[in-house]
């Protein structure tokens, strides 16, 4: 299925030469643009086999996790890592400054290799091997409430999480899930940092988290999504009091603390970034129609695959591109039954090859999971779009715009006229009520992630700068959590534990920032989108369906893949050149009035964490049966006592 890179004793030393040398360094002296563009078909070519071949590999430890193949990952990731480093070595021979501005491009890119930069190979192999640690950790993790009762995150945990309102069982569960995973990776995670770190200084970046922000191209990039999450806190703020007061009608005040912050383990998510799975506690009009169609979707017999077939359709009603037959001989759709262990976060991936791209998902047979299947896809659509693109340029314009793509298309499919329209929804109500109860599941996804969304990095990039340090992560991560989200851990937390970890992007290093910028992104899409299309009214009842206008639109901007600065495809669907919080604002106003209404002044909370009852909620139960033990033993030698006196 795939060619392994394998490496003499020559051209090793080559590559340690290159690296001792430095990536970014001074600019060569070869000014012949001809051996320049020989140079870049065959990176191209080559590139094409290496990367394929690494993702090939990639995709058996994803799906089928053993030591044996997580082995093959990690020589292969290293192999691979060993050959951009010499194709930078390569590039750098050349002085590409009179040439043409999309041969510099490349060229730099080529040159921009991030930890594969990293110096000394044992290290290099050490960082992969880290990785693939954190990976396993988090993948194969169990939570064991009993000896005979194991659950995994996906689907059993997640499940519970949906669909549970037992308070206790939900708080075990929350901390037995960080107790698996991310306390046992906490060591290897402060090598990782010191590696990483090391790696993309190599390259000139100041640290990991500058190397990261790089990629968007834009020197205020840190400034500007701080201001946009500035401009977007007053939405949230409306949005967690509304929520706060119906989850203490459910659970009672004794549960919250008083400083108002949510306990964590209530909002129907491991994490707390999405609150829809309880939207059922939060409709504003409970007599109206509630945005679920699992109900139908079951009753309808629905498969993994015949969600992704009418993802599929929707992409190829805009006239763009339909999954390939390899797709669908390919691609993961379900957990498999026959005892592997697998990665089930969902993802997208492109074999670099032209022909093969999959998908990656443990899909459930729910309304969350239909809107997962358009996303995935999204990023897949996106693939074929840019694939006749040279390899470095197949990549989002940022990663913002990957994430957008497939949720721009969910802001249409989870319209209630669209669901109507394909049978889902059964019975098609407009009302003002009905409305506010759309508004608000949209509001349980998009707005409740926002500040989520944004912290991830502003933790990571605190750690990378090491102005957070290894004795004071999970503190941090707390600060950040309590003060921006307003939610606090259900019971106390300490530095033996390691909560950042229990989220999948921190041990498989995916940075996150891009999914607050796509947030943002997906509405100025939207709204172009649907402009496109002819679309009259509010923005929120918009559906592109059928639109081979919104279609062309759309593919354009893909087709560039990365060729581009981000600002100029942006520029071209939008006709903006800056990420605005305004279409999202927009789409959500009529929501924003009722819930200023409702609301009042009773809303916001304290910036510090509540203090906690140190014991866990293992210790809780322990405790219990011990104290129950103990009155049993009292009991026991009490009525002993009596028996022997009379």
């Amino acid at each position: 299925m795939f060619s392994r890179v394998m490496w003499s004793s020559t051209q090793l030393l080559v590559v340690l030469w290159t690296v001792a040398m430095g990536v970014r360094g001074e600019a060569g002296s070869n000014v012949n643009e001809t051996a320049a563009g020989e140079f870049l078909d065959m990176y191209n070519t080559e590139a094409q086999r290496v990367f394929s071949a690494n993702a090939a590999v990639s995709w058996a430890f994803n799906t089928n996790i053993t030591d044996e193949n997580r082995q093959k990952s990690i020589q292969s990731d290293l192999q691979t890592d060993l050959w951009r480093q010499n194709m930078s070595h390569q590039a750098a021979v050349f002085n590409t400054s009179g040439f043409d501005p999309d041969m510099q491009r490349q060229f730099y890119k080529i040159k921009d290799i991030g930890t594969a930069a990293l110096e000394d190979v044992a290290k290099l192999e050490e960082l992969n091997s880290v990785l693939a640690q954190m990976s396993t950790i988090y993948s194969t993790a169990r939570v064991c409430l009993t000896k005979t009762d194991c659950l995994p995150l996906d689907p059993d945990i997640t499940r519970e999480f949906e669909k549970s309102r037992n308070e206790e069982r939900l708080r075990r569960l929350w901390v037995g899930w960080r107790d698996e995973s991310g306390k046992k990776m906490r060591q290897l995670y402060t090598q990782f940092v010191d590696l990483s770190n090391e790696a993309v200084k190599t390259l000139g970046y100041a640290d990991t988290g500058d190397y990261w922000r790089s990629k968007y191209e834009t020197e205020t990039f840190e400034q500007d999504v701080a201001s946009l999450f500035e401009e977007l806190k007053p939405f949230y703020t409306e949005l967690h009091a509304f929520v706060r007061r119906r989850l203490k009608a459910q659970y009672g005040d004794s549960v919250f603390p008083a400083s108002g912050h949510i306990p964590a383990h209530l909002l129907g998510n491991m994490w707390a970034q999405q609150w829809n799975s309880v939207q059922n506690l939060l409709m504003p009009y409970p007599d109206q129609p509630i945005l679920d169609v699992t109900a139908e979707m079951v009753k309808q017999e629905y498969t993994a695959e015949r969600i992704f077939h009418v993802a599929d359709d929707f992409f190829a009603s805009l006239g763009l591109t339909p999954m390939p037959q390899e797709f669908w001989n390919g691609s993961m759709l379900e957990k498999p039954q026959d005892g592997r262990e697998v990665v089930c976060h969902a993802s997208a991936w492109d074999f670099y090859n032209g022909i093969d791209f999959r998908v990656k998902q443990c899909t459930e047979v729910t309304m969350e999971h239909f809107s997962t299947a358009h996303h995935e896809m999204g990023h897949i659509e996106y693939f074929l779009q840019y694939k006749h693109q040279p390899v470095v340029y197949r990549g989002g314009a940022n990663a913002g715009f990957h994430e957008a793509v497939g949720d721009v298309i969910s802001l249409s499919v989870e319209t209630p006229k669209h669901l109507h329209d394909i049978g889902l929804l059964p019975t098609l109500v407009e009302n003002n009520e009905a409305d506010t109860n759309f508004l608000m599941a949209m509001a349980l996804q998009k707005i409740a992630f926002l500040p989520f969304g944004y912290l991830i990095d502003q933790w990571r990039w605190s750690v990378f700068r090491g102005q957070t340090h290894p004795s004071d992560y999970n503190k941090a991560w707390w600060k950040l959590r309590c003060e921006l989200q307003g939610v606090s851990p259900p019971v106390a937390r300490t530095e033996d534990d390691f909560d950042p970890g229990a989220k999948f992007h921190i041990p498989n290093n995916t940075p996150y920032i891009r999914y607050f910028v796509s947030f943002v992104l997906q509405f100025q899409f939207h709204k172009a989108l649907c402009d496109a299309a002819g679309h009259t009214g509010p923005l929120h009842t918009c559906d592109i369906f059928n639109s081979t206008e919104a279609g062309t639109k759309l593919g354009e901007m893909l087709s560039m893949g990365s060729s581009k600065v981000w600002t100029e495809p942006f520029q071209a669907l939008t006709n903006q050149t800056r990420m605005s919080a305004q279409p999202l604002m927009d789409y959500f106003q009529p929501l924003m009035t009722f819930l200023q209404k409702e609301n009042g002044q009773d809303k916001g909370w304290q910036p510090d964490c509540p203090n906690l009852d140190p014991i866990s909620s293992a210790g809780q139960a322990s405790l219990h049966y011990l104290l129950t033990a103990l009155l049993l033993l009292v009991l026991s030698s009490h009525a002993l006592t009596l028996n022997w006196n009379c």
